[in-house]
C-alpha cells in the first residue's frame, strides 16, 4: 500500500511512524509547503520520499490530509478531484464541521473519512513528531455514514492497528463537544500567557519563579498559532459560547474572593474537584 501524508508535521509525521512499524513494508510519500519540513521529515524516517502534491495523489491507495484545518477546506475538493476510484482520503483536523459540509458537496463524498485524533503537543514540526503520540488514545471519526464501506473500515482498522480507540460522532456534536474540551482551555492558555507578559514585563522574574502549576497551565500558549487561528475562526461560535460560560464562572469564583466568602470560593473549588472522577475513569459511589 502506498500512503500520502499531505503535512508532515506533529499529527502526520506521528501517524506515519506508528503504521511504520508496524508495518515496515509500507511505502510512505510525503507532500509539504515546506521544503524544509519535506527534508526533515525525510531525514526522520517518517517518509521514504517527498513529491509534489499532485504526484503523491495521483499515486497514493490512501491520502492523510494533516494541514491546518484552513488548508484542508482548500485542498479537500481539488483532491477529491484527482483521486482515484480506489483511494481513501482521510482528514485529520481539529474541526469537522465545515469540512464535512465542503466534502458533502463532492461526488467522491463516500470516499472520504473525517477524523480527529484526540492526541498532541504544543510542539509542531516533523521534528515534534513520534511513534508513542497516538497509540491508547482516542480517534474520532465524524458522519460515518457518508463514507463508503471499503473507505471506513480501511481508516477503523489503520487506526485501531496502531492502538488508538474509535468513537463516533456527527460533525457538529464533534465541534460542540471539542469548543470545551479542547479549543477552551487552548484559548485560557494563550490569554493566559498574554496576560502574564503584560502585567510582569521582567521575563527573567517570571522564568525564575514560575511554578510546576504554571508551567503546566500555560504550556498549550506555546501551541502554533498558524495552527490555532483557523481552528477558532471554523468553530467560532462554539469557542464564543464556550469562552462566555468560561467568562461566567470566571466571574463568579472573582466575586467569592472580592467578597472574601471563603465557604462559597471552597465550595467552587470543591464542585471543580470532581473533574478527577471525569478525567480519571473513576465511578463516584
Amino acid at each position: 500500500m502506498k500512503i500520502g501524508i499531505v503535512g508532515v508535521g506533529l499529527l502526520g509525521g506521528s501517524f506515519a511512524l506508528a503504521l511504520r512499524h508496524k508495518y515496515p513494508k509500507m511505502h510512505f510519500m510525503g507532500a509539504d509547503a515546506s521544503v524544509v519540513y519535506g527534508q526533515l521529515a525525510v531525514a526522520k524516517g517518517i517518509v521514504d520520499e517527498v513529491l509534489p502534491l499532485s504526484a503523491v495523489v495521483q499515486t497514493a491507495d490512501l491520502l492523510v490530509l494533516a494541514t491546518p484545518v484552513n488548508a484542508i477546506l482548500e485542498l479537500l475538493p481539488r483532491i477529491l478531484d484527482q483521486i482515484s476510484d480506489q483511494c481513501t482520503v482521510i482528514d485529520l483536523g481539529s474541526t469537522k464541521q465545515r469540512i464535512c459540509e465542503i466534502a458533502d458537496t463532492h461526488p467522491k463524498r463516500a470516499q472520504f473519512v473525517a477524523a480527529h485524533p484526540m492526541a498532541g503537543t504544543e510542539n509542531s514540526g516533523p521534528s515534534a513528531a513520534f511513534r508513542e503520540l497516538l497509540p491508547t488514545k482516542n480517534v474520532i471519526i465524524c458522519d460515518r455514514e457518508k463514507s463508503n464501506p471499503d473507505s471506513l473500515t480501511l481508516a477503523e482498522s489503520l487506526f485501531r492497528e496502531i492502538g488508538m480507540k474509535v468513537y463516533y460522532m456527527t460533525a457538529p456534536e464533534h465541534d460542540l463537544h471539542l469548543a470545551y474540551i479542547s479549543h477552551l482551555s487552548h484559548v485560557s492558555a494563550f490569554a493566559l500567557g498574554y496576560t502574564v507578559l503584560e502585567k510582569e514585563k521582567d521575563e527573567q522574574n517570571i522564568f525564575e519563579m514560575a511554578s510546576t502549576g504554571f508551567s503546566s497551565t500555560v504550556r498549550l500558549a506555546k501551541s502554533s498559532p498558524q495552527m490555532w487561528a483557523p481552528i477558532f475562526d471554523q468553530n467560532r461560535a462554539n469557542v464564543s459560547q464556550a469562552l462566555a460560560d468560561y467568562i461566567e464562572y470566571l466571574q463568579a469564583f472573582k466575586a467569592t474572593i472580592d467578597g472574601q466568602d471563603l465557604q462559597a470560593s471552597t465550595d467552587f473549588m470543591r464542585r471543580a474537584n470532581d473533574i478527577r472522577w471525569v478525567l480519571d475513569g473513576i465511578e463516584r459511589k
